[in-house]
C-alpha cells in the first residue's frame, strides 16, 4: 500500500471523505470451482467502469471485496461482519432469498446500504429486480391474453418469482400447482400430460430449465399444442434448437434489451474488459457471455451504478465511521445514503429503473417468443401501460406450420355428408356445407386436418344430473381433437367449457310443420263473407224492420188515402203498406233496387231511413269482404306459433336429443317455453328423436311440430313443399367452429371466418347448398298467392243454385196462386148464377183490407185445373207481345146448356 493510500485510508477511519478518497464495497456470491459467475464479471467491471466515468464521481474511487459463500447461514453472516468490519459502505447481496434475510438482517441493524438484486425483496432493502408484485400482474395478464383457462405450474421451492397464492387467487382459471425438483420433472410432466394441460408455467431456476427442456423431449410434448411459458428472463440464454422446428409455443419475459444501442456497447466494453482479464490469469477467469447478458449480470452492474448515482447525491457530506457487528452501533450516514439510492432514477441494461420504499417500481419487460429459427419480440409490458401486444399474428402464427388437425364432425344435411363407397377414403368421404368452409379456412390458415365423426354422434350437452359432457364438447374437453365442425351452435354453456370461433351463420330456433290442407271450396262460399250468426240476425232484422212498418203504417193516418175522393156516398180509403207490401219494401231497399211504393208518414220515413243505412253498411262490408273469401286461398293452420303450440294437446312436438335447441328449452326461463319443456320432458324419450331426419319424417307423417334450427329448417322446406315454417324465430345465434379452451388456432380461424364473409364467399357458398334449383321443390310464392285468382264454378256457383231454386219457389208460389184463384172463381160459380146476357162484369165482394177489385170478362173456368192450366200456357207462348188477355166464351157456351 502507498504512502498516499495509508494516508487516505487513516483519514476514512476517523473523518470527513476527502478528495481522492476511496469508498469501500462488498459483494457476495455462491462459491463456483475455478471460473468467476457472470455476476461478478459484471460487479468488477461496474466498479471498473464508474472509477473511470470522472463525471460521475470525480474525486472518489470504489474499492469492491468480494467473499464466497454457500448454502450456509452462519457461514454467510460471518462473511457479511468481516466486510462491515473491513469498512465497506454497501454491501450487494445474492439472490438466494434465505440468505439475503439473514444478511439484510445485519445490514439493518447497522444501517448499511444493502442493495439487493433477488426475486424477493428485504423489508430495509433497495431491491434493483423489479418488484414482485408487477412482476405477478404482468404474467397474469399474458395468461389472460392467451386465454388460458386450465394450465399447470412447476415451480422450486424458494426459487420462484411468483406468489403463487396470490396469483392462484387472481385467476379464475382451473390451476394446478405442482413443486418439482431435478429427480421429479419427468413425473410430473407425464402427469400433465395424461391430464391433458398442454399449458404450462414453469418458475425454476436456470439449471432446473436445462434439465426440464430435455424431460419435455423424452415426453414428446414437445409439439405444437403445448405452450410453456417459462418465468426465467434468460430463455435466450438455452438450447432451444430441438423445439423450434416442431413449431411449439415457448414464451417469456426478457428484462435486457437486447436490441438497444447503449446495452450493445456496453456488452462490447465488457468483453474487452474481460479479455484483459482473462489475460492476466487463464486458469482462474473465464469469459463472459456477450452475445446475451444473463439477467442476474446486468442487475448487478445496474445496482453498481444505482450505489454510486445515490452516492454522487450525497458526496462529499458522507461521514464515515468504523462498524463492527458485536457492537451494533448504527452508522449516522447510512440512512441518508439510502434514502438518496431510493431516489435514483435511471436507465441502465435492464431500462429504466425508479424506487419506492426499497422496491423497483419501473422498469419494461420485453415478451418474447419462440418462432422458427429465432427468439422474437411480440409485446412488452411496463406497470403504467401493463401488457401491450406488438405482433398478435406471431403469437398465434401457423401460416408456416406443417401440422395436421384432428376435425371432429356429425353428419348432418347439408351441413356435412358422407359418400358411401370404396372409391373413397379419408376426407373425400366427407362433403357439404361446413367441409368446403373448413377446406377453404385450411387454406387460409395454413394447415391440413383428419376429418372424421364423433362417436356418440351427437353435439354435446351437459348432463343436469351428473355434470358431464357428451358428444363433441367432450371429445374437446379431453384435448382428443383439435377443432369440432358443422351445424353447432355457440351456447354460453359451451362457451364456459370449450371455445368458439366468430360465427360463419347466424340462425335461430323455429317451428317445422306440415303444410296445412287448402280449405275445401264449398258451394255456398259466398256466404262466406259474413258469419252465420250474422246472416241470422239480418234475416231477424228484416222480419222486425218489415212487421215495424207494417204496424206504424196503420197506425199513422197519413199512411192511409181515399180510393175516389169524388164519391161522396161511398167514401173508401186504403193503405199501401199491406203485409206482403212491406215485406217488399224492406227487401227492395235491401237489395238496393227501389220500390213503387214510398213511405209518407213521419214515423215510416224515419224507420225507412235507418233501415236503409243499416243496408249500406251490410251491403258495403259484404262487398268488401267478399273478394278475399272467393280469390284467395285459406288455409286451415291450427297453429300460428309457439303459444298456440303450448296451448294445446292435439299436437306432439319435440326437439333434437342432446342438441342446443333441447338445452334452450330446458334452461329457458320464459313461462311459454318452460310449459312446453315440462311436456317434452315427460314425453320423454317419444318427443325426443336422435336425428334430424327422424324428426321430418315425423313431421311429414302428420300431427307433430319439430322444433329446429332455421338454416336447416329453410333447407328442408325448400325441398319439400309438403313441408313449412310456423311463425318468427324463438332466438338468435349462431354457428362457429369449437376448440379445446386456450387453443392457439380460435383467434386465427375468427379472422379467417371474418374474410370469409367479408368476400362473400360463405354467402356464394350458402347460395351453392341452399338454393341449388335441381333440388329445389316449385312452391307457389306468397306474393303469388297474395293476387285474385280466376273465380271458377266451385267457388260461386252457389250463387246460381241460388238463382235456380228462386226460380223453382217462383213457380211453385205461382202454381198456388193460379191453384187459389182457379178454386176461388169455382166457388164463386156455384153461387153466383150464370147470366150470359151480362157476363162481361162479375161484381165480387170487396177483398180484405178494404180494398176492392172487379175482374172484368173473367168467368169461372168451366174446365179442369190442369186443362186451364195448359190454356194459360199455351196463350202465354203464342202470345207473348201482346198485353191483352183475350175474352174467355166458356161461360156463355155453358150457361145456354
Amino acid at each position: 500500500m502507498t504512502h498516499v493510500t495509508r494516508i487516505l485510508f487513516s483519514l476514512n477511519l476517523i473523518g470527513y471523505v476527502t478528495s481522492n478518497s476511496i469508498i469501500k464495497v462488498g459483494a457476495l456470491f455462491p462459491k463456483v470451482s475455478k471460473h468467476r459467475s457472470d455476476p461478478e464479471v459484471a460487479f468488477q467491471y461496474a466498479v471498473y467502469r464508474v472509477n473511470h466515468d470522472k463525471s460521475l464521481l470525480p474525486d472518489t474511487n470504489l474499492q469492491h471485496h468480494i467473499q464466497y459463500i454457500g448454502h450456509d447461514s452462519f457461514q454467510a453472516v460471518q462473511k457479511v461482519c468481516n466486510l462491515i468490519e473491513g469498512g465497506v459502505q454497501a454491501v450487494f447481496t445474492p439472490t438466494d432469498s434465505l440468505l439475503a434475510t439473514h444478511i439484510n438482517s445485519i445490514c439493518d441493524d447497522l444501517d448499511i446500504p444493502d442493495i439487493g438484486i433477488g426475486r424477493s425483496a428485504q423489508e430495509f432493502s433497495v431491491n434493483v429486480h423489479p418488484s414482485q408484485q408487477y412482476i405477478n400482474q404482468a404474467f397474469l395478464d399474458v395468461i389472460r391474453y392467451l386465454n388460458w383457462t386450465r394450465f399447470g405450474i412447476l415451480y422450486e421451492k424458494d426459487h420462484g418469482i411468483l406468489i403463487l397464492n396470490q396469483f392462484s387467487r387472481s385467476t379464475e382459471a382451473e390451476v394446478h400447482i405442482r413443486q418439482v425438483s431435478s429427480g421429479s420433472y419427468l413425473s410430473v410432466l407425464n402427469e400433465f400430460k395424461n391430464n391433458e394441460i398442454h399449458n404450462i408455467l414453469i418458475d425454476t431456476n436456470s439449471a432446473g430449465i436445462s434439465i426440464l427442456l430435455k424431460n419435455i423431449l423424452q415426453q414428446q410434448m414437445n409439439e405444437y399444442k403445448f405452450h410453456y411459458f417459462f418465468t426465467s428472463f434468460d430463455l435466450e440464454n438455452f438450447d432451444l434448437e430441438d423445439f423450434k422446428y416442431n413449431f411449439v409455443n415457448i414464451t417469456s419475459f426478457r428484462l435486457v434489451d437486447m436490441g438497444d444501442v447503449a446495452v450493445k456497447e456496453i456488452l462490447k466494453d465488457i468483453e474487452s474488459y474481460d479479455r484483459r482479464i482473462l489475460n492476466e490469469n487463464v486458469s482462474t477467469y473465464k469469459s463472459l457471455k456477450t452475445v446475451s447478458i444473463e439477467t442476474e449480470a446486468a442487475l448487478m452492474f445496474d445496482s453498481v451504478y444505482v450505489f454510486a448515482i445515490g452516492l454522487q447525491s450525497i458526496y462529499p457530506l458522507l461521514q464515515l465511521s468504523n462498524l463492527t457487528c458485536d457492537e451494533e452501533m448504527p452508522w449516522n450516514g447510512g440512512l441518508s445514503l439510502i434514502n438518496y439510492i431510493n431516489a435514483v432514477e435511471w436507465k441502465g441494461l435492464t431500462g429504466p429503473i425508479q424506487f419506492k420504499e426499497g422496491q423497483r417500481i419501473q422498469f419494461k419487460l420485453d415478451l418474447i417468443k419462440l418462432k422458427q429459427h429465432s427468439i422474437v419480440k411480440v409485446g412488452e409490458w411496463t406497470p403504467q401501460d401493463h401488457l401491450n401486444i406488438t405482433e398478435p399474428s406471431l403469437f398465434f402464427d401457423a401460416g408456416s406450420m406443417n401440422v395436421t388437425l384432428v376435425v371432429i364432425t356429425i353428419l348432418e344435411t347439408p351441413y356435412v355428408m358422407m359418400r358411401y363407397g370404396k372409391n373413397y377414403t379419408g376426407n373425400e368421404r366427407f362433403y357439404g356445407f361446413c367441409v368446403d368452409i373448413l377446406e377453404t379456412i385450411s387454406h387460409e390458415v395454413g394447415f391440413d386436418y383428419i376429418l372424421d365423426l364423433v362417436p356418440d354422434r351427437k353435439y354435446g350437452a351437459k348432463d343436469p344430473e351428473t355434470g358431464q359432457w357428451n358428444g363433441m364438447v367432450a371429445q374437446l374437453m379431453k384435448y382428443k381433437a383439435d377443432l369440432a365442425v358443422g351445424s353447432m351452435t355457440i351456447t354460453y354453456a359451451r362457451e364456459s367449457v370449450i371455445d368458439f370461433t366468430k360465427p360463419f351463420m347466424n340462425l335461430g330456433i323455429s317451428i317445422l310443420f306440415k303444410v296445412p290442407m287448402t280449405e275445401p271450396t264449398r258451394l255456398f262460399s259466398f256466404m262466406n263473407p259474413l258469419a252465420i250468426e250474422i246472416w241470422i240476425y239480418v234475416l231477424a232484422a228484416y222480419l222486425f224492420v218489415s212487421l215495424t212498418i207494417y204496424l206504424l203504417a196503420k197506425l199513422s193516418p197519413m199512411e192511409w188515402r181515399s180510393i175516389h175522393p169524388c164519391d161522396v156516398d161511398h167514401l173508401t180509403i186504403s193503405n199501401q203498406f199491406t203485409i206482403s207490401d212491406s215485406f217488399w219494401f224492406t227487401i227492395g231497399t235491401l237489395m238496393q233496387q227501389g220500390s213503387d211504393i214510398y213511405p209518407r208518414a213521419t214515423s215510416t220515413r224515419i224507420i225507412s231511413s235507418i233501415w236503409g243505412f243499416f243496408s249500406l253498411i251490410i251491403v258495403a262490408s259484404y262487398t268488401a269482404n267478399l273478394a278475399a273469401f272467393l280469390t284467395v286461398e285459406r288455409m286451415i293452420n291450427p297453429i300460428e306459433n309457439a303459444e298456440d303450440l303450448a296451448s294445446q294437446t292435439e299436437i306432439s312436438y319435440g326437439t333434437l336429443d342432446s342438441g342446443s335447441t333441447m338445452t334452450f328449452f330446458r334452461d329457458s326461463m320464459i313461462e311459454t317455453y318452460k310449459k312446453m319443456w315440462r311436456i317434452m320432458d315427460n314425453k320423454k324419450p317419444m318427443a325426443f328423436t336422435s336425428t334430424y331426419e327422424d324428426g321430418i319424417r315425423r313431421v311429414n307423417q302428420g300431427n307433430y311440430a319439430f322444433l329446429m334450427e332455421s338454416t336447416m329448417l329453410d333447407y328442408i322446406v325448400q325441398r319439400d313443399c309438403n313441408l313449412t315454417q310456423i311463425g318468427g324465430l324463438l332466438d338468435t345465434k349462431g354457428y362457429g367452429i369449437a376448440t379445446p379452451k386456450g387453443s392457439p388456432w380460435r383467434d386465427k380461424i375468427s379472422l379467417a371466418i371474418l374474410e370469409l364473409q367479408e368476400k362473400g364467399d360463405i354467402q356464394m357458398l350458402y347460395d351453392k347448398w341452399w338454393k341449388n334449383t335441381d333440388e329445389t321443390c316449385k312452391r307457389i310464392s306468397s306474393n303469388k298467392q297474395s293476387k285474385a285468382n280466376a273465380l271458377g264454378l266451385d267457388s260461386i256457383g252457389g250463387v246460381f243454385v241460388v238463382l235456380i231454386t228462386g226460380i223453382l219457389v217462383a213457380f211453385i208460389v205461382s202454381f198456388f196462386e193460379f191453384m187459389i184463384n182457379f178454386r176461388r172463381q169455382a166457388k164463386l160459380m156455384r153461387i153466383t148464377h150464370c147470366n150470359c146476357k151480362n157476363h162481361n162484369q162479375i161484381s165480387y165482394p170487396p177483398a180484405k183490407d178494404s180494398q176492392t177489385r172487379t175482374d172484368l170478362a173473367y168467368l169461372p173456368p168451366p174446365r179442369s185445373l190442369w186443362v186451364e192450366m195448359l190454356e194459360e200456357l199455351r196463350f202465354a207462348f203464342w202470345c207473348t207481345n201482346k198485353r191483352q188477355r183475350p175474352e174467355l166464351n166458356s161461360c156463355c157456351t155453358q150457361c145456354q146448356n
